[in-house]
């Protein structure tokens, strides 16, 4: 899987409006490959990514039910919630270690960076979590579940120089390659999923597999 990513030279406001600039010029990523048995609630994910010379931008679009948000800290269990995930290695080494910002749709993030998987990973510091500012079009805490059909948007900014403080960084610009992955979960929702954007081939839903990371390409 091969996502091309474009560098933008405007303000990217984060507004959760996914039809306007510059979002609406970029196919949307379909996050819609399941792990395990398939799910009786298929929630049709999609995302979009940009970049600048300062930030990573990730926009999810999630059309959903069964929509919950309970943990409020950084770094709780937020993929019990409804949350999207995005998985990466800043460059083509996956040997180099992965980062995963997991955020719940109340925009509570998880954020850490490990070597190996699940091994001794490195929880990103509260001051780094707090310059990733984060939109969130649902309240932050959602409790009960929200059993109708709900569309919610999830949009952050993400600094490139808080990834430079845990690992080598392959600056984004044209021809860089990194390696990635894109996910939606529901863990402890009533309907449970693992949604994929690059095929993860695992017998039992496990999304630290770096192995099967698809591949952003900067433009």
């Amino acid at each position: 899987m091969i996502c091309k990513v474009k560098k933008v030279n405007q303000t990217v406001t984060l507004d959760g409006n996914w039809d306007n600039p510059p979002w609406n010029d970029i196919t949307p990523l379909e996050i819609n490959n399941f792990m395990g048995e398939k799910p009786s609630h298929l929630p049709r994910t999609q995302a979009r990514l940009l970049y600048d010379d300062n930030f990573i931008y990730v926009f999810f679009r999630v059309e959903d039910r069964y929509v919950r948000a309970i943990a409020e800290h950084y770094h709780g269990n937020v993929w019990e919630d409804s949350c999207v995930e995005f998985f990466f290695t800043p460059s083509a080494d996956i040997s180099q270690g992965y980062f995963n910002l997991e955020i719940n749709a109340g925009g509570t993030p998880l954020f850490h960076y490990q070597k190996k998987p699940r091994l001794n990973p490195i929880y990103i510091a509260d001051e780094d979590c707090n310059r990733v500012e984060i939109y969130h079009s649902l309240p932050k805490i959602i409790h009960p579940e929200i059993a109708e059909p709900t569309t919610w948007q999830l949009q952050y900014r993400l600094p490139i120089d808080i990834i430079a403080k845990y690992c080598p960084v392959d600056q984004p610009a044209p021809g860089v390659v990194w390696k990635a992955n894109l996910f939606k979960c529901a863990d402890k929702t009533s309907h449970p999923h693992w949604l994929t954007w690059a095929v993860v081939d695992n017998p039992t839903p496990d999304f630290h597999r770096p192995e099967f990371f698809g591949t952003l390409e900067f433009e």
